[in-house]
């Protein structure tokens, strides 16, 4: 039971231990507690609880920040050089200080006020005004904003994603025995047993989720055989298909675009080329942006727990009967359960879709027959048009299309006399460019066509993205964004050069007083080779030194006999113009008569 202590008694406690000097303390608060009947320790936690301490004093500096933003910005600057491009941070602050100063680009430090010396910033003190001034690699390596995602209408935008059921496996084919639905055990199947998995590996269950993204509509189709074009294909056939009982399941129709993830069998030829013979645009997201399809990814947890979680109290003796009883719990879930955003079930919100806005695609058949008819190929002529049978097409508007290359062209069963071309935009995700057939005026000449576009818009840039590209521009000393781009083109050096990344190294080893002795070895033995120079004999030298002489108006005869008499054993190459240099001498000389 609790001691009943007056808060009067425990004020006045405190304000007693407060007044005793330093080692008084402990004894008054023993001596006390004693009193009181109770321990030390709960003295001190009633004293904590009960009493009003004085806040501590806030530092005279307190929010200011000693490094400058001039500093702060070159810190940040040589950092946003070094980055891979999975973002990992290949230099510390530490390292990237250490460059700098060493190369006299910053000087981060301070002064301490009571010792008047000046001391070098730390790295944590660095790191918290980088992050003060959103200059940290961490603040600046964020991701953009994104937009929201909105679609206008039931079927504007249908988002697809395959899962594989890691709860169980069904036999694709009927054994003895074991034709029920398996659950996985952990204990079995884990990455340490991979023979196990391997063992059923053809029996396990995928599931194809269809989202419709406006009114919420689930659609869930189960395949064997894992993911590919061939079960994406039927998956997204059966998903646009009208129902048996349209009545209870009225969710059907062909979606203007469809959302995937990449990967072989999303951006494969058979889904894109019945995507595009029935006017579906196929956005293929980044990889790693699952943001941009959250709904699939929702309702692939919707049908996990509402829906599989509960599979466990049923014999599933088929893929078959699985999926009629998924097609029960789609109605149901669909027709009864209120989405949060509509505040309607997902079916009364997919009810709102007009006349026009609900295309029925062609039948199953036709459709699997769309899959395999591939897109041809059309290279595209000087005058800017291809050929598609007997008839000629327009693609100037087609953007970024050169003469003379190779465009893929499908034709549109919606549409007579209409083709389509292939690009990708500037994300790199495929796109379908519908292009006209070329008018032909009285005067003969062509008439111009449009091409439906899209307009993007971007978000204003935060202050993070503000300060990077003004840090750019810092890295390449540019002014304007032209300058900048001229400069990353001419492969222009960080900082003009000016920073040597080496410097505090080599100022690190002048100062190092440290010397090694050398080690005692043993010489390797190796073939020598004995180099001389090449000796030029009487014959060569005249050959050579003949025409210089006469040239320089000397006599010859009389340089024979000199050369014959001081070099009778030829001479080494590299004395030749000591030679022609006597011979001259002795060639210009001539014996008089009489003297």
């Amino acid at each position: 039971m609790a001691v009943l202590i007056l808060p009067q008694k425990l004020a006045e406690i405190a304000n007693r231990a407060a007044e005793l000097p330093h080692g008084g303390k402990s004894a008054y608060l023993k001596e006390q507690a004693a009193l009181l009947g109770i321990s030390v320790q709960t003295l001190h936690r009633r004293l904590k609880a009960d009493t009003v301490r004085t806040p501590r004093k806030r530092r005279s500096d307190a929010g200011k920040i000693a490094l400058s933003l001039e500093d702060a910005k070159m810190i940040a600057a040589a950092l946003m050089v070094t980055p891979r491009n999975n973002g990992k941070q290949l230099m510390t602050v530490e390292a990237a200080v250490d460059m700098l100063i060493a190369n006299n680009e910053i000087d981060p430090v301070r002064m301490d006020k009571e010792t008047g010396e000046v001391v070098r910033l730390s790295a944590s003190t660095i790191c918290r005004a980088l992050k003060h001034y959103r200059l940290h690699p961490k603040q600046l390596n964020q991701p953009d904003p994104v937009n929201a995602l909105q679609s206008l209408y039931p079927n504007h935008c249908w988002q697809i994603d395959a899962s594989l059921c890691v709860l169980f496996y069904l036999p694709s084919k009927q054994k003895p025995g074991r034709s029920e639905l398996n659950f996985m055990d952990a204990a079995e199947f884990y990455k340490n047993k991979p023979k196990n998995l391997e063992r059923i590996a053809l029996d396990r269950v995928w599931r194809y989720v269809v989202y419709d993204h406006c009114s919420g509509c689930i659609f869930v189709w189960y395949v064997f055989g894992g993911e590919n074009s061939e079960n994406l294909c039927e998956a997204f056939i059966q998903a646009m298909q009208p129902k048996a009982d349209r009545g209870r399941f009225p969710f059907c129709g062909r979606p203007t675009v469809v959302m995937l993830d990449p990967g072989a069998a999303n951006t494969g030829y058979g889904f894109n080329n019945l995507c595009s013979q029935i006017d579906v645009k196929v956005q293929i997201n980044k990889p790693g942006n699952a943001r941009a399809k959250g709904g699939v990814e929702n309702g692939n947890n919707l049908v996990e727990t509402q829906f599989e979680g509960k599979l466990k109290f049923l014999r599933i003796d088929s893929i078959e009967q699985l999926q009629e009883q998924a097609n029960l719990w789609m109605t149901y879930f669909n027709g009864l359960k209120k989405h949060s955003r509509t505040k309607m079930s997902r079916f009364s919100a997919w009810q709102k879709i007009k006349p026009e806005q609900l295309i029925l695609p062609p039948p199953a058949d036709y459709c699997r027959e769309l899959v395999v008819s591939r897109p041809e190929s059309r290279k595209v002529k000087p005058d800017m048009t291809i050929s598609v049978g007997s008839k000629l097409y327009d693609v100037r508007d087609v953007p970024f299309v050169m003469v003379g290359e190779s465009l893929t062209v499908a034709k549109n069963p919606w549409r007579q006399g209409a083709v389509r071309v292939q690009r990708f935009d500037e994300n790199g995700q495929e796109c379908w460019v519908e292009v006209p057939e070329v008018e032909i005026n009285e005067w003969g000449f062509r008439s111009d066509a449009a091409v439906i576009g899209e307009e993007y818009k971007a978000h204003a840039d935060t202050p993070a993205q503000t300060n990077k590209k003004e840090l750019e521009k810092l890295i390449y000393g540019a002014a304007t964004e032209e300058e900048l781009a001229a400069k990353r083109k001419a492969k222009a050096l960080p900082f003009d050069g000016r920073i040597n990344p080496f410097a505090h190294q080599e100022q690190a080893l002048a100062a190092d007083n440290r010397r090694y002795l050398p080690k005692q070895g043993q010489q390797m033995a190796y073939n020598t080779m004995e180099v001389r120079e090449q000796v030029l004999s009487k014959v060569e030298l005249a050959k050579l030194l003949k025409p210089r002489i006469e040239a320089a108006g000397g006599n010859w005869g009389e340089a024979v006999k000199t050369l014959q008499r001081l070099y009778p054993d030829g001479v080494a190459a590299s004395q030749i113009e000591e030679v022609f240099g006597r011979l001259k001498t002795a060639g210009s000389l001539r014996i008089v008569k009489g003297a």
